[in-house]
């Protein structure tokens, strides 16, 4: 489309008439963040500010934005929404925001999914201003978005960063933020964490945010951390397999107690396995750490989509790394229908590149 559906012949502003539309079902996704300090961080995860549950007060403050969204954008239709759903995830100085709204009728919800991440994001800074005044919230935008005639649509990259931010940067690790540029060649992803602690906020995961920076590192569109109890991971893998990505990665519940149910979860949504890449990364480990014989993790495809179970320990994550780096460009060329198998770059079809290739450089 090369004119502006909101503007008219006349260059005035108009609601769109949709009435000649179908009904089909919508949906669309939009994340975002507040940067803030370390501190701060683990005051939220811990539910230790001076206010009330952050995390509960924003999102039903980002649930009611979604609904409102037609009394705040003037052109936005009034929506009756099926579903509005609000996530938070965490890094080192960042607390992440998710929106999901879905509704069936003649036009899109990314307004509702955006207002809903923008305000909660706001009440995220109103409840912890008090403690740091200077957060950011930053990056709001469309992840993707399902329904209509056009379909499917994903976010191709990342916005770059909309301006310098007054806390220092502690994380160590490049692409650590959402707001990082990435490079043009990539493909996208979704990392789970499976963690009834990280889930309630009584601990704080290092696994989740460990595999999102080298996944953008690597050039691809990351969504996550997608955080769930270990009880609802099978929860998790559906929303992570809902936007057909190439590749999903879990960390956390590959063990032996009755707690840990990642690879049942996993088997559940697989239509073929890879045995040889789940071996790999259980040799890796036991050649150090005789205990990560223990972890029952499983990869496999859904449909196209790459799956891969890593253990929950920062240890399990950096063998998990170390093995799959030089695998999944070839591996996802495959996927995606290249047929070579020597170990160079002629597996990778015709117009598709990865952000990992340069591994093989």
């Amino acid at each position: 489309m090369s004119e502006l559906s909101h503007v008219d012949a006349e260059g005035r502003a108009r609601m769109v008439d949709v009435s000649a539309k179908a009904d089909t079902a919508r949906i669309a996704v939009a994340g975002g963040e507040l940067r803030t300090t370390a501190a701060v961080v683990a005051l939220v995860r811990a539910d230790d500010m001076p206010k009330a549950d952050v995390l509960a007060t924003a999102r039903l403050a980002g649930i009611a934005g979604a609904k409102k969204t037609s009394e705040l954008i003037p052109l936005c239709h009034q929506l009756a929404l099926s579903s509005v759903k609000v996530e938070f995830g965490f890094t080192e100085s960042a607390i992440t925001i998710e929106a999901t709204a879905k509704t069936t009728g003649p036009t899109g919800v990314e307004m509702e999914a955006l207002t809903a991440v923008a305000v909660a994001g706001l009440t995220l800074h109103d409840m912890v201003k008090a403690v740091d005044p200077a957060a950011e919230l930053n990056g709001v935008r469309l992840l993707s978005k399902e329904g209509g005639k056009r379909g499917h649509w994903t976010r191709a990259e990342q916005p770059t960063d909309t301006g310098t931010t007054s806390h220092p940067e502690p994380h160590s690790e490049p692409g650590a933020h959402a707001l990082s540029p990435r490079s043009d060649a990539g493909g996208t992803a979704v990392v789970v964490v499976a963690s009834t602690g990280a889930a309630a906020g009584t601990r704080t995961d290092t696994t989740g945010p460990r595999l999102v920076s080298w996944l953008r590192d690597l050039g691809y569109t990351v969504r996550g951390p997608l955080v769930y109890a270990d009880a609802d991971i099978a929860d998790g893998l559906a929303d992570a397999l809902r936007t057909s990505p190439d590749l999903v990665v879990t960390t956390g519940g590959t063990g032996a107690s009755p707690t840990d149910r990642t690879p049942e979860a996993t088997a559940a949504v697989l239509d073929r396995e890879l045995p040889g890449v789940a071996e790999a990364i259980r040799q890796r480990g036991t050649a150090t750490f005789p205990l990560a014989a223990l972890s029952r993790g499983i990869a496999g495809l859904a449909g196209r989509s790459v799956v891969v179970n890593l253990p929950g320990s920062p240890g399990g994550v950096k063998d998990g790394i170390a093995v799959l780096t030089p695998l999944l460009a070839h591996l996802l060329a495959q996927v995606a229908g290249g047929g070579a198998h020597e170990n160079d770059r002629a597996g990778h079809p015709p117009g598709r590149k990865f952000g990992n290739e340069s591994a093989h450089a």
